[in-house]
């Protein structure tokens, strides 16, 4: 811990320890092979899955909507059933895992979800997408925005009192760079229904060919390092691409011009213990310079993905900074 920042410690409860050292070991006996392969079975069995619920859990009901099963494309929605608004916002979800695990059956991105729903009062719309390396890039990216489409043509899939013109993005890690393009797909392809007012971006996987202080200075810290981020990467870009393709470096040589976009108002979040920190805040900072409206809330003493482990102050600091952000832009 010793190349860590100079002026904070690391210091997680042990409820939180066990879980994300569990993970991360996991992460480094399945995934992150040399030779680019991938163990998903090994690793599905400790991505436990739960089921969608009709019958309110914690004043929260869900449901599946298949979208095309050849391609295992679907949803889950969260409706709040104690709420006195007969019109909530929408949030669309992007799950996180390194565009390589996970789902939005996986239990601990099931509870998210479900918080998101009770705590903001929010229909949240947590999207599936096939993963790398099986199904690299643009995979991810088309099975989000076909969801989005779907749900455009489709007002009926979704409960009467969602209020299709108050609609968020969302996500954490690869889950906010999906966010993101989706959010560059809606300015280039108009929806019809939809009308996306504001993203939630979620210490958001983005990168490049450049090493940065932060990755380079957090060393050893938990659930990501540079070797995990190369190894991803590589499993997820087209052959011959490298880490500034313009999905990875968003604000980099290659980046996508948004000056001119009609581009959502966005709240960032980061982690001081972060290696991906530095990334995050170049892509704050290039989205004030093209124009758009952002916000940038820090925790300096987090690791990547703290806001997953509900017994940390600091996640439920986060889902009423996002309430906040989400209510503010829903009275214009």
């Amino acid at each position: 811990m010793s190349k860590t920042n100079q002026t904070q410690k690391l210091n997680l409860p042990w409820k939180t320890r066990l879980p994300v050292s569990l993970i991360t070991y996991l992460s480094d006996a399945a995934a992150f092979r040399s030779n680019g392969t991938f163990n998903r079975r090994l690793l599905d069995i400790f991505d436990r899955k739960s089921r969608p619920n009709p019958d309110p859990v914690n004043d929260v009901k869900s449901v599946d909507v298949n979208v095309d099963p050849t391609r295992k494309l679907w949803f889950r929605i969260f409706v709040p059933t104690v709420t006195m608004s007969k019109s909530l916002p929408i949030i669309f979800f992007f799950h996180g895992g390194g565009f390589a695990f996970m789902s939005p059956a996986s239990v601990i991105y099931d509870a998210v979800c479900r918080r998101f729903s009770r705590k903001i009062y929010a229909i949240v719309v947590s999207i599936n997408y096939r993963l790398a390396p099986e199904n690299p890039y643009p995979a991810a990216y088309d099975d989000g925005f076909d969801v989005l489409k779907y749900i455009d043509q489709n007002r009926n899939v979704l409960p009467e009192i969602a209020n299709v013109s108050n609609c968020f993005l969302a996500g954490d890690s690869a889950g906010a760079n999906l966010a993101h393009q989706m959010a560059v797909r809606a300015c280039r392809e108009r929806l019809r229904e939809l009308k996306l007012v504001g993203l939630v971006s979620i210490q958001p996987f983005f990168g490049g060919v450049e090493r940065t202080e932060s990755e380079t200075r957090l060393v050893g810290v938990p659930i990501i390092s540079v070797d995990r981020t190369d190894w991803l990467w590589k499993a997820f870009l087209p052959e011959g691409s490298d880490r500034d393709h313009e999905v990875v470096n968003v604000s980099g040589p290659n980046a996508v011009d948004i000056s001119g976009m009609d581009y959502p108002d966005t709240l960032v979040f980061v982690g001081g213990f972060d290696p991906l920190l530095d990334w995050q805040r170049r892509y704050y900072e290039w989205l004030r310079k093209s124009g758009t409206k952002a916000q940038l809330i820090e925790y300096p003493t987090m690791i990547h993905a703290f806001y997953l482990f509900p017994e940390l102050t600091e996640s439920a600091q986060l889902i009423s900074q996002v309430k906040e952000f989400i209510t503010k832009r829903s009275s214009f």
